[in-house]
């Protein structure tokens, strides 16, 4: 332990008397002190030079032993390795940079120790993080590997929880979500306050639409840690509910609290997303900048941004950024957008070669052990064979994936598939969740529209559009002419809805305890003077417009 002098070598001699005090003056000299003391002679004046020299050396040794080399120039970089330790401790997303040189360093660590389990773990875990914020499948493998090792040193029961968390992270990024569940309550049962199984389970009961679960494990979760990490998963959870001014609140609280450049970047980037969903683009893109300049890695804001831009009608930007983000983190979302793009632009041949490269990189995904059934299920619904989607979707849902997304997904492909009836069942559960999401109304209102309900149609598509009325470059369009289609409902409330012809006046219903609804409630007549008695009419069906049959088409 380095020990530090108390006070500099000028502070243990005698205080001077003379010296004036600090913003004083000198007191006159009184008593003995005012007899000025001989001059030293010879003798004393050599001995007292030669102590100085010996007590100067002993000081200057002494200085170079226990003096650290950064006094008086503050604390010591932790550096890349030290920061993507602390990151991931704290439950904080780590910097790309920072994360590569932690797998560097983990990487030696068991090259020399190959029996250490928490540095087989932490490698595991560091991998996962390294797919996910780079989009490449390949460091899955890795990770699995790696957490294999540790738990084959120190298997989970005997109190490896860290790989068995690491597990869970790494079937949350395949997307696995009923196997991470496995592996996260595994570890709760064995450690209940181990704060990082409840982000795994957040993730994984998200996945598999178990939004009470994920809510109580959000709310152990902020018990457990503190600070942003559990600022942000709050914000999320109330996005997830549709409680948008709570997650707005949440998310900006999170954003200044944050304190490194990846935790500020993802903050800021949440607020971004979050402008979007509301629609409000011109709010998004200043989020979405600022991520960008406070960490260059945070290539989801590239996505992010181009999204935006989109409904800002600037186009060659949005471009820009897409091919940006798919370059930098090509995630198939990522290229499904931009080929959707390029579609609505009139550019097929370039919405075709994105297509084409989309499913090349969910076949490679497949491979690598990665599920991306529901971009798959998307491509195909609308740009392919909504059979296939319908297929494909039915085995998510029976493998308990039942998220508001997959259900959303599965309500459209079977409605693009020419089973409307059983698409309104999955697309209602979709909203029932809560979630504002503009896509999923759109979806439903089509449907409706489809089914001849017009009413939930006009309601479902009008709250598409004032939701985020640029949700999409291809479908807000068509949500658009579906609603006008539509027409405004009539003035005047159900007496419009009656037939044109006045019908014959029916016989007054006898009111018995077996008459139906109906014949106990007839329909309204029009206002007769009070001296005469009311007359009733049945009530008729409005006649349907046939030129909406096409709704949704």
């Amino acid at each position: 332990m380095d020990v530090m002098p108390q006070q500099d070598p000028e502070s243990r001699q005698p205080p001077d008397r003379y010296a004036s005090p600090p913003g004083g003056t000198a007191l006159p000299p009184e008593g003995a002190t005012a007899v000025v003391p001989p001059p030293p002679t010879l003798r004393t004046t050599l001995r007292r030079a030669a102590l100085g020299a010996v007590a100067a050396a002993v000081l200057v040794a002494g200085a170079v032993v226990v003096v650290p080399e950064n006094r008086g120039t503050g604390p010591r970089d932790p550096g890349a390795v030290g920061r993507a330790r602390a990151a991931t401790t704290a439950g904080s997303p780590a910097a790309l940079s920072d994360l590569t040189a932690l797998i560097g360093d983990r990487q030696k660590r068991v090259a020399q120790h190959p029996k250490d389990a928490p540095s087989w773990a932490v490698l595991g875990s560091a991998y996962v993080e390294r797919g996910l914020l780079s989009a490449d499948a390949a460091y899955y493998a890795r990770a699995e590997q790696a957490l294999q090792r540790s738990l084959a040193v120190q298997p989970g029961e005997r109190g490896n929880g860290e790989a068995w968390v690491g597990m869970a992270a790494l079937a949350n990024a395949r997307h696995d979500f009923l196997t991470a569940k496995k592996w996260g309550e595994a570890v709760r049962a064995r450690q209940p306050k181990t704060w990082r199984t409840y982000a795994v389970l957040i993730d994984a009961y998200n996945g598999l639409g178990d939004y009470k679960a994920a809510g109580q494990a959000t709310d152990k979760f902020g018990e457990l840690r503190k600070g942003v990490p559990a600022l942000a998963r709050t914000a999320q959870m109330y996005r997830d509910r549709g409680w948008r001014e709570d997650a707005l609140a949440t998310a900006q609280e999170a954003a200044d609290r944050a304190t490194t450049p990846a935790e500020k970047a993802e903050a800021l980037y949440r607020l971004g997303e979050l402008a979007w969903e509301r629609g409000e683009p011109e709010e998004a893109v200043p989020q979405y900048d600022a991520a960008l300049q406070t960490d260059s890695g945070h290539h989801a804001s590239h996505a992010g941004r181009a999204r935006a831009l989109v409904a800002l009608d600037r186009t060659a930007e949005a471009l820009a950024g897409y091919q940006t983000a798919v370059a930098k983190r090509p995630r198939p979302e990522y290229v499904l957008e931009l080929g959707e793009l390029y579609e609505s632009l009139g550019f097929d041949g370039d919405a075709l070669s994105q297509y084409t490269k989309l499913r090349g990189m969910l076949t490679r995904a497949k491979t690598a052990g990665v599920n991306e059934t529901l971009v798959l299920a998307r491509l195909e619904s609308d740009h392919g064979d909504p059979g296939t989607a319908v297929e494909l979707l039915r085995t998510e849902w029976s493998h308990q994936h039942r998220s508001a997304a997959v259900a959303d997904a599965l309500g459209w492909a079977l409605h693009r598939s020419g089973d409307s009836e059983e698409a309104l069942e999955y697309a209602r559960k979709a909203m029932e969740t809560g979630v504002r999401n503009a896509s999923y109304a759109y979806h439903l209102g089509v449907i409706e529209g489809e089914l001849a309900q017009y009413g939930a149609a006009r309601r479902h598509l009008g709250e598409a559009l004032r939701t985020n009325p640029s949700f999409s470059p291809l479908a807000a369009p068509m949500a658009k002419d579906a609603l006008s289609a539509l027409g405004e409902p009539a003035d005047g409330g159900p007496k419009d809805m009656q037939p044109t012809e006045t019908p014959e006046p029916a016989p007054e219903p006898t009111k018995s305890a077996s008459a139906r609804p109906e014949e106990a409630f007839p329909a309204p007549s029009a206002k007769q003077e009070p001296s005469s008695p009311a007359t009733t009419s049945p009530a008729e069906p409005a006649p349907i417009p046939s030129a909406l049959s096409s709704v949704g088409q």
